[in-house]
């Protein structure tokens, strides 16, 4: 075994159980949070789940439900189809970037959670579950994984993260063929250091509600 595979496998060892360890606390603060969460709905008249699961694609193409909070109206996909289909010139705008300006479907709450970044707190039980890391490229669904052609495979070879090189700088505010090449570069450049670097930005752009939407 070489050197640099030596490397890289202790660097995943370290990475997964720094992942347990991460997803436990998480998991432990998941609850009152919810709680709270589930309180403040309900005082809306919102009295639908707050979690919410999406299909994604996972490491080697392997399809995941990722968990996050709703911050949508219960009927967001209708919405959706209503809205692409009354505003034709911003479809393609949509497919490209997959987001709406002045989203109809985000609830007040929902955008709370949002630029705070809060709905993403429950994919700390993906983390566990061994479908997600805490740093790592950014889940895609099945057609958004196409646009990366050629780096497709070497995009799908890492778990996905709840944060990353991408999300770390700025998000919404990074058009999507830099995203390409952000979280490309994480893939070959992927080390304890880097990771080190992008919690703390991530902690940053978090506290700024840096490109949060």
């Amino acid at each position: 075994m070489g050197m640099g595979k030596c490397k890289k496998l202790i660097y995943f060892f370290i990475k997964r159980v720094f992942d347990i360890l991460c997803s436990l606390v998480g998991i432990i603060l998941l609850i009152p949070m919810s709680l709270i969460i589930k309180i403040i709905y309900m005082c809306t008249g919102d009295f639908h789940s707050i979690f919410y699961r999406h299909r994604r694609l996972g490491k080697n193409g392997k399809f995941i439900s990722i968990f996050k909070y709703r911050t949508m109206v219960p009927n967001a996909e209708a919405i959706l189809k209503d809205w692409l289909r009354n505003n034709p010139e911003k479809r393609d705008e949509y497919l490209r970037d997959r987001k709406i300006d002045n989203d109809p479907r985000i609830t007040k709450i929902g955008n709370i959670l949002r630029k705070t970044s809060i709905d993403e707190f429950p994919q700390f039980i993906n983390i566990l579950m061994g479908d997600m890391s805490l740093i790592g490229p950014r889940p895609v669904v099945k057609d958004e994984v196409e646009v990366y052609g050629k780096n497709k495979n070497k995009f799908l070879s890492m778990r996905p993260g709840l944060t990353g090189y991408w999300a770390s700088q700025g998000r919404s505010n990074i058009s999507y063929d830099e995203r390409i090449k952000m979280e490309l570069y994480y893939i070959d450049h992927c080390g304890i250091l880097l990771d080190i670097k992008i919690i703390f930005d991530t902690i940053y752009a978090v506290i700024k509600k840096d490109g949060a939407k």
